[in-house]
């Protein structure tokens, strides 16, 4: 493959961004700030990494427009350095998803049922099962050994990662990434307790619907619903060992960060973060546009819009001051120990008034 250069004057135009330096210097491939070279483009989205930026060797760097600038050197000047740097990336790599795999077309040791129907341009890498009555749309991969129940609708333009579970009835809809060991529409975790203590199965005939534009973590699990659906909202981004209980609906452009829990029949509005090992209980709503802290616990619906954190969760700022007063407890209970001594030392005087 020939390798790729490209003048910062050219590179300005292919991502959109105003050039601050020498718009014929050559840039050959991207790099972060500490190993940047003279011919590398990197970026600086994060403004504690301004010490990076100026110790660093690179060609040139993405930055924001209220980033001040380095005399001298070359600049690419963005609202979104980080967006910009991406597209520098697949300036020079090209289409990464069609460099993930050797293998095109579909494999001799695939195993497709005979009443599957396969799209335009669909690949399907080694071991992988397609069951009967499914369908995979045009442009779509199947990684090897990823296992496609029956019936089972995959749109467009989706990569589905080796390893992926995909069971029976569900519906994928186009441009899904899913990363490998993810399992989509495993049974939710439901039973009834007999007389005599024994858990019962409920059966989960429901499905997973997935939404355009939605990424899916490795190893994260998505639940069927007992009756309806579990419903990922489009453009939402899942990460790495998320479970979504049944009957979950999980609102538009949503991100949902590792080890998150959400149980069951729980709706989340548009626009929700949901950092790392977050506890959501079932049966709740969480409102447009909240941000949930790590190790956080939702035991309540949240109807107001904002920044929470805590077990049980709380205003941040709520939780923020509660930090502190816990951080200085020590302080605080020796000077409760203080104040105790002193009234116990009064209290003797005044018996002997």
């Amino acid at each position: 493959m020939t390798k790729k250069i490209f003048t910062l004057a050219e590179l300005a135009q292919k991502t959109k961004s105003d050039l601050v330096g020498n718009p014929s210097h050559i840039i050959s491939n991207i790099a972060d700030l500490e190993s940047a070279s003279a011919e590398d483009a990197s970026f600086l989205a994060n403004p504690k990494y301004e010490k990076a930026m100026h110790a660093s060797s690179a060609g040139v760097v993405f930055v924001s427009p209220n980033t001040k600038l380095i005399e001298g050197r070359n600049f690419l000047v963005t609202e979104n350095p980080s967006r910009a740097f991406q597209q520098a990336i697949e300036a020079f790599k090209g289409d990464l998803q069609q460099q993930l795999s050797g293998f095109s077309g579909i494999h001799p040791s695939a195993v497709i049922h005979e009443t599957a129907v396969i799209g335009e341009g669909v690949t399907v890498g080694p071991h992988a099962v397609i069951d009967k009555g499914s369908v995979v749309g045009h442009h779509t991969t199947i990684g090897a050994g990823c296992f496609v129940g029956c019936h089972v609708s995959i749109g467009n333009n989706c990569y589905i990662h080796p390893n992926v579970t995909i069971r029976e009835h569900c519906q994928i809809n186009n441009q899904v990434i899913i990363q490998p060991g993810a399992v989509i529409g495993s049974c939710g975790f439901g039973y009834t307790t007999d007389s005599e203590g024994r858990h019962l199965k409920l059966e989960q005939v429901g499905t997973v619907i997935i939404e355009d534009d939605v990424e899916i973590g490795a190893n994260t699990t998505v639940d069927r619903s007992r009756f309806k659906s579990t419903v990922i909202g489009r453009g939402t981004k899942i990460d790495n060992l998320v479970q979504i209980g049944h009957g979950v609906v999980v609102g538009q452009d949503n991100i949902i960060i590792a080890q998150t829990g959400i149980a069951g029949s729980t709706k989340t509005g548009k626009h929700v973060i949901i950092a790392g090992q977050v506890a959501i209980a079932g049966h709740i709503f969480i409102t447009d546009k909240t941000m949930i802290a790590a190790k956080s616990g939702v035991s309540k619906s949240i109807t107001t819009s904002g920044k929470y954190g805590g077990i049980p969760v709380m205003p941040i700022r709520d939780y923020n001051r509660n930090a502190v007063y816990l951080r200085n407890i020590e302080e605080y209970t020796n000077k409760v120990k203080e104040l105790e001594k002193q009234i116990k030392n009064l209290e003797k005087k005044l018996e002997g008034l």
